[in-house]
């Protein structure tokens, strides 16, 4: 994604650079991850909250009511996200969180250009929102967001040419098009690709258009007539994440079977491909401003970071979520399914610690919306469900969506009976204070 960098500020960096390390404190996966110039490192989470990095130490962004799927800067004092939530949200500090505005859809990526004094979403409700934003933060007063609709499909990735008049969409209906910032117009179908584009990456200065898709496609194209440049596709997919450094002129690719590829874009050839997880997707990466490391996320709550260079003599990810790290073949079936459907938005503990659910503790008999360490959605504020054995097996039978409309919660079901059944009688032990 094309991002514009800033917040730069006095700082102890995590390490020195070419130095491996990790950043850890989020309750859920990481979805996003961006950088200053500086260096300092902000994180967009499972858990409903962005994390902004001081050394070690994070700076709690809550306001979200759901999963953020990506964090981008301003400037040197503002950062900018967006997520299932639908929201677009500005942060002039982790206190002073605003929303910027709603789509109809959760929202997958953002763009800024400050020449445009815009800010341009990208949503699956179809539609991309362009935002007025002046240089402090706020939203001038006599202008309104405009949504550019087209694509006839969710849009998973917008970004900004240098002097702000055209942008550049990709979308789940497979094709990459062209819009006039200033009219709304689009005024280009540059490339159909026939799955799904997930992500892009512009670069003017060297004269291509980078981008990922669904089918494990990763090709460069001219950004003004479409005509393909090269073509790196590998078979593994979907590419998930893309990231460019202009001081190395490095492309790094992040795929659904956990590799992290480097395109040396000078040379346009593969310079570097890691296998970064023990299995599981790379669903975010940045590189560090000069260059030198690349930094990653994915279904873990720990955020890594690897030197280029010596990508291999360094640990990978486990590719698992913390509390699934014991093998799935050695549980009960109903820890199995608690594990799977559960354990990666709620604890078993007294809080609900940095979860995107509420803790389960004293589950069986509680009203629904209660615990008051967890920041619920206005569907299950004053609810009359009560957690039982039937509202349980309801609720997986059914799926969150249908049995309680506008929840926080996936979707997902529980098809079989046999799995409902064994994962209630593990969570009736499970979530006795007693018994975790």
């Amino acid at each position: 994604m094309l991002r514009a960098f800033g917040l730069i500020m006095a700082l102890t960096l995590p390490a020195q650079a070419q130095d491996f390390f990790t950043l850890r404190g989020h309750g859920g996966p990481i979805m996003d991850i961006a950088v200053s110039p500086s260096g300092q490192i902000a994180t967009a989470s499972f858990d409903n909250a962005v994390g902004l990095w001081d050394s070690t130490t994070p700076t709690w962004f809550d306001g979200h009511e759901a999963a953020v799927n990506v964090v981008t800067f301003w400037n040197e004092t503002i950062a900018l996200s967006a997520g299932d939530d639908f929201q677009v949200r500005v942060w002039p500090s982790a206190q002073a969180g605003r929303v910027l505005g709603r789509h109809q859809g959760k929202v997958i990526a953002l763009a800024t250009s400050h020449v445009a004094q815009r800010v341009a979403s990208a949503s699956w409700d179809g539609s991309i929102g362009l935002w007025p934003l002046s240089a402090d933060g706020a939203a001038p007063m006599d202008a309104n967001p405009v949504f550019l609709r087209g694509h006839r499909q969710g849009v998973n990735d917008v970004a900004f040419t240098e002097d702000g008049k055209r942008l550049y969409s990709a979308s789940t209906d497979g094709t990459i098009r062209v819009w006039d910032v200033a009219s709304g117009a689009e005024v280009q179908l540059l490339a159909s690709h026939g799955f799904g584009v997930n992500e892009l990456i512009l670069n003017e200065a060297e004269g291509w258009l980078a981008y990922g898709a669904v089918d494990g496609s990763t090709r460069f194209i001219d950004p003004l007539s479409g005509d393909l440049i090269r073509d790196f596709t590998l078979e593994r997919r979907p590419i998930l994440a893309l990231a460019y450094d202009p001081s190395t002129r490095q492309l790094a690719v992040g795929d659904g079977d956990g590799y992290i590829m480097m395109i040396d874009t000078a040379k346009m050839q593969i310079s570097r491909d890691f296998r970064a997880t023990q299995q599981g997707p790379i669903w975010a990466l940045a590189f560090s401003p000069d260059g030198q490391n690349i930094h990653a996320g994915g279904i873990e709550d720990i955020m890594y970071s690897w030197p280029v260079a010596t990508m291999r003599e360094h640990g990978q990810m486990a590719g698992e979520p913390r509390s699934f790290l014991q093998d799935p073949d050695t549980m009960g079936n109903g820890e199995r399914q608690f594990k799977r459907k559960c354990s990666i938005c709620h604890t078993l503990s007294e809080t609900s610690a940095r979860r995107a659910g509420p803790t389960l503790q004293n589950l069986f008999g509680r009203r629904a919306g209660t615990v008051s360490d967890y920041a619920y959605s206005e569907t299950l504020t004053g609810s009359e469900i009560v957690w039982s054995d039937e509202t349980i097996n309801d609720l997986f039978d059914a799926g969150p969506d249908h049995y309680i409309p506008g929840t926080k919660m996936p979707m997902q079901r529980i098809a079989k009976q046999r799995d409902r059944s064994d994962l209630i009688d593990y969570l009736r032990t499970a979530t006795a204070a007693e018994g975790n």
